[in-house]
């Protein structure tokens, strides 16, 4: 399944990968280091500070591209692994499958089930205890008619044996 990348995807890869080593932030450091040690020897001129000015911008906004192909890829990368688990995991929504196509405002208020999830595991004082979106109202309500129908039994028992 593995596809000859073009030209810019692995210059990408190669570039990002290298500047995001070791060696590239001594190198960044060391050549910052002899900039400054050299400024004597230019009377800190003008064009001295305008050889970093304009080497550290070109470079940030090359790299900007290059770490936003590289973050576009991975950030693909990772939901299409957690679309996997969803459409794999039996009690999960496939809702959740496209998450990255909503609105602001339509995650905002997905986060306000999440928030309603964690109120009811709270309820439930068992942090193993786990619910889908859809599901959850349903799972809560079925346990607790269960807890209180267990209660009245006791209770009907006490009352029997009292």
């Amino acid at each position: 399944m593995k596809k000859k990348k073009n030209l810019f995807e692995r210059f990408s890869n190669w570039a990002t990968h290298a500047t995001g080593s070791s060696t590239a932030f001594i190198l960044a450091t060391s050549t910052v280091i002899v900039w400054a040690v050299s400024g004597p020897l230019f009377n800190y001129s003008e064009t001295w500070q305008l050889v970093i000015n304009t080497g550290t911008t070109i470079i940030t906004f090359l790299m900007v591209f290059l770490i936003q192909k590289s973050q576009n890829k991975d950030s693909k990368a990772i939901h299409l692994k957690l679309n996997e688990l969803i459409a794999s995991h039996q009690g999960t929504s496939n809702r959740m499958v496209s998450l990255e196509e909503m609105s602001e405002e339509e995650l905002d208020q997905l986060a306000k089930f999440y928030e309603h999830l964690a109120a009811l595991a709270l309820k439930e004082n068992d942090l193993t205890c786990t619910h889908s979106i859809d599901a959850a109202n349903e799972n809560h309500n079925f346990k607790k008619k269960l807890r209180l129908q267990s209660k009245d039994e006791g209770e009907s028992k006490t009352k029997a044996h009292g």
